[in-house]
């Protein structure tokens, strides 16, 4: 297959985005990468800092036989309200591309789909997300969009709501070229950030002040400096995307595996799930990377940012849990409420 043939075989296999890019080091990412490292802006994200750190400096130490790399997205946009637009204190809030199925799994199976399409002779390595591997850099190379100030892969026709994916290749293909930035002088994503953990020129995230990394990555003590800009996110959050100018007429996904099964739970019912409730309800779900603890963490965290005094009831429980982490933002979110336990 040429280039043409696999974007063509991409299109066939779901993805609405795909292009090629040379599987070399690209050094201007590199050192920008390193650098955030060496700031200490990815907080205790370990696995972004250790060895891998490294790696992802160079995608043939993923594959060494690696000459191309076939770049995917797939749109997961849905038509329900953006988190900026909905307001209900009751409710928490899921981050829009968890409310489907665990989309590590929707795109690995289309990928693999992808490489049987290519055919034999080539060795190749499948990447969704979790590979020491610069994406959205790639991604950008092969002509999938430009990395905006919120560092989120943007694409003119599509917007930003996009999962990427990719095929490490030993075959030759034609690579792409990458798009123009289109981010010009608008702000918004910065400005929006309840936690301003976008740097005041864009394009660099202090992980440390990060909503998702409190409510997905942090497995500690959530900032008490931090815990009211959190609002009620409960896993993730959308803000720097709702706002961005290029999702305003963002088309919406037709995949069934990402219909709006978590959009909004109930603040009081997320509060009395047990483990196995917990895990039965995300049991195919992004969410569960959040963890038990950390999850009732969060929503303990929301339901101190509502301002409902009816959730002092719950909150009550919560103080009272076994593990230390839940219970101590259980307090908070008391005394938040004018409540203290």
């Amino acid at each position: 297959m040429n280039a043409t043939q696999v974007k063509s075989a991409a299109r066939e296999c779901g993805f609405d985005l795909a292009g090629v890019s040379r599987a070399e080091p690209l050094p201007d990412d590199n050192r920008r990468y390193l650098d955030w490292v060496q700031r200490g802006l990815a907080g205790a994200m370990g696995y972004l800092t250790d060895h891998r750190a490294e790696v992802r400096t160079d995608p043939r130490r993923l594959l060494p036989s690696a000459r191309s790399i076939i770049c995917v997205s797939k749109l997961y946009n849905r038509p329900e309200a953006r988190s900026t637009e909905y307001a209900d204190p009751d409710r928490g809030w899921v981050s829009r591309y968890a409310w489907g199925e665990d989309y590590h799994d929707v795109l690995r199976a289309s990928l693999e789909r992808l490489a049987r399409m290519i055919g034999e002779g080539q060795e190749y390595k499948i990447c969704v997300d979790t590979a020491p591997l610069l994406e959205r850099s790639y991604a950008r190379q092969a002509g999938l969009g430009w990395i905006g100030k919120n560092t989120c892969l943007i694409n003119q026709t599509i917007g930003s709501w996009i999962f990427l994916g990719e095929i490490l290749t030993s075959l030759e293909l034609e690579p792409d070229a990458p798009p123009p930035d289109r981010c010009g002088t608008c702000t918004r994503c910065i400005d929006a950030c309840p936690t301003q953990a976008i740097a005041p020129e864009g394009f660099r995230i202090d992980a440390r002040r990060c909503i998702p990394y409190f409510t997905i990555e942090l497995r500690g003590s959530v900032p008490e400096e931090m815990r009211a800009g959190v609002g009620q996110h409960v896993f993730g959050c959308d803000i720097c995307q709702d706002v961005c100018p290029w999702n305003s007429g963002a088309p919406v996904s037709d995949e069934p595996a990402f219909e709006a099964r978590h959009f909004a739970p109930a603040l009081e019912d997320l509060a009395a799930l047990s483990l196995e409730e917990f895990r039965e309800m995300f049991r195919s779900s992004p969410i569960q990377r959040a963890k038990y603890t950390g999850f009732l963490r969060n929503v303990a965290i929301a339901m101190g940012n509502s301002g409902q005094a009816k959730f002092r009831e719950p909150l009550e429980r919560l103080a009272a849990f076994s593990d230390h982490l839940v219970s101590e933002h259980a307090r908070w979110a008391l005394e938040r409420l004018g409540g203290a336990s």
